[in-house]
């Protein structure tokens, strides 16, 4: 009877549609887990492809083409540990979100997901078919059961798995970041340990994918919930972990737990990776961004330079007449600290010829929010040149409650291929910069110290399109106005739920107002990083067109 079992986690980043590249990352690790005489190598949840692979899982030929990849990878990876790894798979007429196990040149097990998350982010039942609860599998005479992510997230998988002989649980995960995730997830996973009195070993992705971050984080737990690995969030970890039989079952012996950073933390880094990832699996290497003076383009510039490196980043500043002169000296003062590639192209000619192209046809009308958005769209179409000239990708720069809202211009400052705050209220953008300028970690490609001027962090924010504007002339304060966008958005509620809690009713009717009819301008918007369960894109689906609103 087998007393030892090694196992080696992986917890890898993979390219989304990349089969052999992913493949091939396989198979240095499966060379270093030989090397390390494990008995195992487990890959994530549909790591092959990639996930979150939406409809593009639904096409044949990619379907066809993951099963000769993986006939190749247990060919290739016969002659030690076995490989565990997820991919998509056709049973009969129907689509499976799949984990196979490669042991002794071929295939030797199959497991189908029975549960499909169907909520968030989630849509596996508009893909997948439920499979049939798997019973456990053998490697090297350990009989090991298999819940494919959410399976874990559920009693009755486990439980299925532990009365049909299962002597440890390895749960293969593509498990997207959300803030304070982390808890759900080890709490649902204690909650199996201790159930079935038996080891579990989660293995979560890595990287980003689109708007989504896969924060990695994997652990191992002993029986009574005990944590005896954990994995650092955010990078690619390989770990080898010992199980060992003991008269009342497995245990995994002991190893030195990665620190797990707080939240601050973890939505900074998610907003590093997936712009990184974003543009390196997309193929680009550079970005560039307007550069105002104000708070939020401060914060993408930050976390551009942290993320691929200041000789990567080029920032514009396109002033104008309305552009103050202390905006003017915080743009060159963060150019300058970040150490990025700095240019400054006035707009004024361009609005000249503007106002005089306009002249005939705006002849007699007052000046309204017209001027203004036509400076905005001066500035996204200088910035756009500048990115077909250069090949460098531009980042817009709006944070949430101006998404919510609409302060925002369409084809003006929301052009851009990605933004990395766009789940991130204006009131955390402002603490996220308070965190970056007393922090810096390995991961940072930045220099350290107060790379952030600390007037961008306490001057009244302005967009400067017209004298002596502030954005509190448009919107409620932002400590009032993100906590209405929380209630309405993030939590559902109705206009009287927030006006029992003391919001003014003005106030919250005029954002749950702006909230509605600016839903075609988010439609239109880049992607960016997703940091909570509503975020702006596949976690908030509302019709364009709607009437229906709350209270009177």
């Amino acid at each position: 009877m087998t007393q030892s079992f090694r196992l080696t986690m992986t917890q890898l980043n993979p390219v989304m549609g990349d089969l052999s590249g992913n493949a091939n990352r396989v198979r240095q690790v499966w060379a270093e887990a030989k090397e390390a005489s494990s008995d195992y190598v487990v890959c994530p949840e549909m790591f092959l492809l990639g996930y979150n692979p939406q409809d593009l899982v639904m096409k044949p030929a990619l379907q066809n083409a993951c099963m000769e990849h993986l006939e190749a990878l247990a060919a290739d990876c016969a002659d030690g540990p076995a490989i565990g790894i997820g991919a998509p798979v056709m049973v009969g007429p129907n689509l499976h979100n799949g984990y196979f196990v490669l042991s002794g040149g071929k295939i030797s097990a199959q497991l189908l997901k029975h549960h499909l998350p169907n909520y968030n982010v989630f849509d596996e039942q508009r893909t997948f078919k439920s499979g049939e609860m798997n019973g456990p599998y053998v490697l090297n005479g350990v009989r090991i059961g298999t819940p494919i992510c959410e399976d874990a997230w559920h009693e009755d998988v486990a439980e299925t798995l532990a009365e049909t002989g299962a002597e440890f649980l390895v749960v293969p995960n593509g498990s997207p970041y959300r803030r304070e995730k982390y808890d759900t997830r080890l709490t649902h996973m204690v909650s199996r340990v201790i159930e079935n009195d038996m080891p579990l070993v989660y293995v979560n992705m890595v990287g980003g994918q689109d708007d989504q971050a896969f924060d990695g984080g994997s652990f191992v737990l002993n029986r009574g919930g005990k944590l005896a690995a954990l994995l650092p969030v955010f990078e690619e970890a390989v770990a080898h972990i010992t199980l060992n039989r003991t008269d009342d079952g497995w245990d995994a012996e002991q190893t030195k737990l990665a620190a797990h950073p707080d939240a601050w933390e973890q939505d900074y880094h998610a907003m590093v990776v997936t712009l990184r990832d974003y543009l390196g699996k997309s193929g680009f290497k550079k970005v560039l961004l307007g550069l105002s003076g104000g708070i939020d383009s401060a914060l993408v510039a930050m976390v551009a330079v942290d993320a691929i490196g200041a000789d990567n980043v080029r920032c514009i500043m396109l002033p104008s007449e309305y552009t103050s002169e202390h905006s003017l000296e915080d743009a060159k003062e963060i150019a300058e600290n970040l150490g990025v590639k700095y240019h400054t192209v006035p707009i004024t000619p361009a609005r000249d010829a503007f106002t005089e192209t306009l002249a005939p046809m705006f002849e007699g009308l007052a000046e309204d929010v017209t001027e203004e958005n036509i400076q905005s769209r001066i500035r996204g179409t200088i910035l756009m040149a500048l990115s077909n000239k250069f090949g460098e990708m531009l980042l817009t720069t709006g944070n949430k409650s101006e998404m919510a809202t609409g302060y925002c211009t369409i084809y003006g400052d929301m052009n851009g291929g990605y933004n990395p705050i766009k789940d991130m209220y204006k009131s955390r953008v402002f603490e996220t910069c308070r965190w970056r300028n007393a922090h810096h970690r390995p991961w940072m490609k930045g220099p350290e110290g107060e790379v952030c001027p600390p007037r961008i962090i306490t001057k009244p924010p302005s967009a400067e399109l017209r004298p002596d504007q502030k954005d509190e002339d448009s919107l409620p304060p932002y400590d009032v106005l993100d906590a209405i966008l929380t209630g309405l958005v993030d939590h559902e509620e109705s206009v009287d739920d927030l006006v029992s809690r003391g919001y003014d009713r003005d106030d919250v009717k005029r954002v749950e107002h702006l909230l509605y009819i600016n839903e075609w301008k988010r439609y239109q918007a880049a992607p960016g990083t997703r940091l909570t369960t509503k975020a702006f894109w596949m976690d908030r689906r509302y019709p364009i067109v709607n009437r229906f609103r709350t209270g009177k």
